[in-house]
């Protein structure tokens, strides 16, 4: 069902006042100290402007929450780090869960519980204590839970061990019925497998509890070249990956980063080629294998070398601090020499493309390879992601969503029929069975029927229950 949440009214103070005393954590309406400060999102595009925001402390904080906006029929989101967000939340109860943020690690069982606060960089700092790693994300700021709910699509470790999501022993959440679920594949089959892959549609996770793996060293980092020769680097790259083992994961990206320095990238005033790798392997092997890039063109900078798993999220570089931007992308079913020459006119030297960064991502792999219990991630057997990011302000956002649509557009005859759903941009939102695809969205939409009939996680690239 749709909802039009223009028409919510505010929330009364002695209504939030009864909610206050139920909670141990904050309630705050606008206009309180500190609403402005959890009403902000990673994207200085944005900002939620919610009815109320609860900042929880507590698994029952989250079911007060969600019980409040229940009562008054209001849809209700739940933000840690809010890297991506849909619309701004208008009448909504937000549930703010960064405060949630305990990482346990059982280096015995090679398993990690976290709250629904944490981000990776805690959980790749903690768990590389002991030797492992988990399938995180390239933003070291991302949250893990919104990462891994979405598939989560590691680019370090993701090509050998699939899709984040597809490790995921356990979750506890909190469903609309304001009911606290521990839920894996024998206590609730149908729900466990929407939850992963399914996003933020179904209810609230507070915590969740996956596997890690062995790794304490990568060989990798990035291969800087200068843009004027991406045609040689990206005709190099494409052929040299499908070579390449699993335990290889690669991507390639243009950057033009003039005009942002806040972006921690070297060499910033230029106008580059980035190829990036993470090899689980012996730096001697992996120094061999990622030969033929570097013969690909003179290097203006190589990072690429051993380092300790701490270390994954400077092969990305990725900023970590808010910045304004709009990002969109497709995956794409093939890639052949056509579709090559036509990225190279769409973002090459010769472009008039003012995109900050466009990336091409190669899968394949175990991202191919459905797990042994099964989960609701729609992208399997699709190799690539393209990936498209302006930078500017919001007043300038008609002219960066016409940037980044030239290029996903020009890449059309090669597109594939689903999305990756951690990559999409509000304006997307209305799009859900596209990106799933009829036979996985129609089984969605039976679990959200069965968990959430009125739809009260609606503020996300929303699955309707079904009628």
């Amino acid at each position: 069902m749709t909802s039009d949440d223009s028409a919510l009214s505010s929330v009364l103070p002695e209504e939030a006042a009864v909610l206050a005393a139920t909670v141990a954590g904050s309630v705050l309406l606008p206009g309180d100290e500190g609403y402005d400060d959890e009403r902000a999102v990673f994207n200085l595009n944005h900002g939620l402007e919610p009815a109320l925001i609860v900042v929880a402390l507590s698994e029952a904080d989250v079911q007060a929450a969600v019980a409040f906006a229940a009562g008054q029929h209001r849809p209700a989101l739940a933000v840690s780090t809010g890297h991506q967000m849909v619309g701004r939340a208008h009448g909504a109860v937000v549930i703010a869960t960064h405060r949630m943020d305990d990482v346990a690690v059982d280096a015995a069982g090679r398993t990690a519980r976290v709250g629904a606060g944490a981000i990776w960089s805690e959980v790749v700092k903690k768990t590389a204590a002991v030797g492992l790693a988990p399938l995180n994300g390239s933003n070291p700021t991302v949250g893990v839970a919104g990462y891994t709910l979405g598939g989560g699509l590691s680019p370090t470790l993701g090509r050998s061990h699939g899709y984040a999501a597809d490790h995921v022993r356990s979750l506890d959440v909190v469903t609309a019925d304001g009911e606290l679920r521990h839920v894996d594949a024998r206590s609730d089959p149908d729900l466990f497998w929407a939850l992963r892959g399914g996003k933020g549609n179904f209810g609230v996770v507070t915590a969740l509890e996956f596997d890690l793996f062995p790794v304490p060293r990568l060989y990798g980092g990035a291969l800087y070249f200068p843009g004027e020769r991406m045609a040689d680097v990206l005709r190099a790259w494409t052929a040299w990956y499908p070579g390449t083992p699993e335990t290889m994961v690669s991507s390639i990206a243009v950057l033009r980063l003039a005009g942002q320095p806040e972006l921690p990238v070297p060499l910033h005033e230029e106008f580059l080629v980035a190829v990036r790798v993470a090899y689980n392997g012996q730096a001697a092997d992996g120094e061999r294998i990622v030969a033929p890039l570097r013969a690909a063109a003179p290097a203006v900078l190589d990072t690429v070398a051993d380092m300790p798993y701490t270390k994954a999220a400077t092969i990305h570089n990725e900023p970590t601090e808010p910045v304004p931007y709009y990002e969109r992308s497709i995956m794409l079913r093939e890639f052949p020499a056509q579709a090559q020459d036509r990225l190279l006119q769409l973002a090459g030297p010769d472009s008039e493309s003012t995109l900050v960064i466009v990336e091409l991502r190669a899968l394949g792999g175990a991202w191919d390879r459905e797990p042994a219990v099964p989960n609701a991630v729609a992208t399997r057997g699709l190799p690539y992601v393209l990936l498209g990011v302006a930078g500017g302000p919001v007043s300038d956002e008609p002219q960066l969503k016409e940037s980044v649509a030239e290029l996903l557009d020009g890449m059309e005859p090669w597109r594939g029929d689903r999305r990756l759903v951690n990559n999409l941009a509000p304006d997307e939102a209305g799009d859900a069975a596209a990106i799933y695809g009829a036979e996985r969205y129609k089984r969605l939409a039976a679990v959200k029927k069965a968990y959430d009939p009125a739809n009260m996680f609606r503020l996300n690239h929303n699955v309707q229950p079904a009628a």
